[in-house]
């Protein structure tokens, strides 16, 4: 359970200093809904906010320096805004359910003597217990590698008066490249970190490529997707065997979108490779997903996320609408926002070049990149353009007045 109210991202490319949603710095804007769509022009930093968010996960599985030479990000001096003095940094305002209190998680990476990045500041903070007002407690701070962390479920350091309340015990971290949530979410006597950790390990950056889910695979049981979607096949088959239910469902989707397909099932080879047959009408042999469009597969390995038995708490899918029909996308878009629901167990953002995908939004579920004057990003919610929610109220689509430049 969990879901991120609102993220602010300073010095990382393009995204010199933007705010989303509701913040411990920034309390001005409404939190983040479950449904997330951001939306702009070619080049105002779609690809640099989904990179943000596999630079976090990146971070999280390997270290800092490894993530940012990972992906073709080419070391921290080119992640880095141009001409900035200042570090990356991030802030992440998160809520595991509506009766908890909301966390604020702060990191900051900057480079160390010998230039190489490292974790320069590590902060969690949480109101006490009962206390919904004043400045929350750090329960977590590490400063190049050294500071306390407290356990249990409540307490913290009082900031402004130096007063600790809780258990508090001293940290040193042996490598600064390495996240301290890592290192101390693994521990059961730090139970807030530990929830916070699992919550940030339980993001899905979706890299489908169709070419990679056309691979032929050996038979592995897997209940989730990879980033490229290279075990597809494998996916299908364990949903087809754990939970027919839901891999039904999923073939009446594709079979609504895409009528001549009859039916979609998992073989396994004589040699213990898995592939898919895609039955079609009108043919009496079925076609394996090496034949299959990227459309099909695409659109296949979408209904397979949004069916997951136990979803990832966090889904980040950048244009969706590549390769498939303009009309699928008002559909996949609604099948979304009903998937994610309104509750803490699933969230989903969604980058898109798409009017039809829009249409079928809310403006406060969009966000719009532009360019300032400097070559920077800035991004405000579509609901906070003058006429758009009086014009949608009155019946006009969304993504056609996106279209149409009255916004964006």
């Amino acid at each position: 359970m969990g879901k991120i109210l609102g993220m602010g991202i300073q010095n990382y490319g393009s995204l010199k200093n933007i705010k989303m949603g509701k913040l411990l710095s920034d309390t001005s804007n409404e939190e983040f809904g479950n449904m997330v769509a951001i939306i702009g022009q070619s080049g105002n930093g779609k690809s640099t906010l989904a990179d943000a968010f596999g630079f976090l996960s990146d971070c999280l599985s390997t270290d800092v320096e490894t993530a940012c030479d990972a992906n073709n990000r080419g070391g921290y001096d080119q992640l880095l805004s141009q001409g900035s003095q200042e570090a990356i940094h991030f802030e992440i305002y998160y809520r595991e359910t509506s009766n908890t209190r909301p966390i604020t998680y702060e990191l900051t990476i900057d480079k160390d003597d010998a230039g190489r990045p490292y974790v320069k500041e590590e902060r969690l903070r949480q109101h006490r217990m009962g206390h919904k007002s004043g400045r929350p407690l750090s329960f977590l701070y590490l400063k190049e590698g050294r500071g306390y962390a407290f356990e249990g479920d409540d307490g913290g350091m009082d900031d402004d008066c130096g007063i600790d309340r809780g258990e508090k015990k001293d940290v040193r971290l042996a490598d600064l490249r390495k996240l301290g949530v890592v290192t101390l979410g693994a521990m059961k006597q730090y139970s807030r970190i530990e929830k916070f950790l699992n919550f940030l390990q339980s993001w899905y950056l979706c890299y489908f490529t169709p070419d990679a889910a056309r691979q032929v695979q050996t038979v592995v049981s897997s209940p989730y997707l990879n980033r490229t979607g290279s075990n597809l096949n494998n996916v299908a088959q364990y949903m087809y065997r754990e939970n027919p239910k839901a891999f039904k469902k999923v073939l009446e989707e594709i079979k609504s979108k895409i009528p001549n397909i009859e039916r979609i099932e998992p073989l396994k080879l004589p040699n213990g490779q898995m592939v898919l047959e895609f039955w079609q009408k009108g043919f009496a042999k079925p076609f394996f997903s090496q034949r299959m469009s990227d459309g099909t597969l695409k659109l296949f390995a979408y209904y397979l996320l949004l069916n997951e038995r136990n979803p990832r708490q966090l889904v980040f899918v950048e244009e969706p609408e590549n390769g498939l029909y303009h009309k699928y996308l008002g559909k996949l878009a609604e099948e979304m926002d009903k998937n994610v629901g309104t509750g803490y167990a699933k969230q989903v953002f969604v980058t898109t070049h798409s009017p039809f995908f829009v249409n079928a939004l809310q403006p406060k579920q969009v966000w719009v990149l532009e360019k300032d004057s400097q070559g920077f990003s800035t991004i405000k919610r579509a609901s906070d353009y003058r006429f758009v929610n009086d014009l949608v109220e009155e019946g006009v689509c969304l993504g056609d007045l996106w279209y149409d430049t009255y916004f964006g």
